[in-house]
């Protein structure tokens, strides 16, 4: 496995732990969840990022895999 297509899952669960603990730090305060959650549209924007560098990266060197 590269380290492109590696990185994905990790992203992933990175950003749902940060997410969910910045939900329950909002919570616990008495506090609503912001409409728009940064973590989760930065991590959107990372995952869609390593899928097209991975893709480039196995279109240009498939002798590798």
């Amino acid at each position: 496995m590269c380290m492109f297509c590696a990185a994905i899952p990790v992203t992933a669960a990175t950003g749902l732990a940060l997410d969910s603990k910045q939900r329950k730090k909002h919570q616990s305060a008495g506090l609503s969840t912001p409409r728009i959650r940064l973590i989760l549209l930065a991590m959107v924007l990372i995952i869609f990022l390593l899928m097209i560098a991975s893709a480039y990266f196995h279109t240009k060197f498939p002798r590798y895999f």
